[in-house]
């Protein structure tokens, strides 16, 4: 498949002339390639189905808690002592 054709501003040719090293096409390329992998869930190894498990434990302890604990001040004291 062939992909259309990028514009680059006259900064960024620029930059880029002076890395003669830099590959532009592959740069391009493989800055599609990373977002894809995000997009798909792919990169970290996200799995959509535990993570909404994951959260709602989160929001099943939470409402057992009544609001005495707090995550966020949990961090925070983790924190400050190490």
């Amino acid at each position: 498949m062939k992909a259309g054709s990028f514009r680059l501003d006259e900064e960024t040719k620029a930059k880029m002339g002076r890395y003669k090293d830099v590959n532009g096409n592959e740069a391009i390329r493989d800055t599609i390639e990373r977002r894809m992998e995000i997009e798909e869930g792919l990169r970290g190894g996200i799995d959509k189905k535990r993570a909404l498990k994951a959260s709602e434990d989160m929001k099943r302890l939470r409402s057992k808690s009544s609001g005495r604990w707090s995550g966020v001040e949990e961090i925070r004291r983790w924190r400050e002592r190490y």
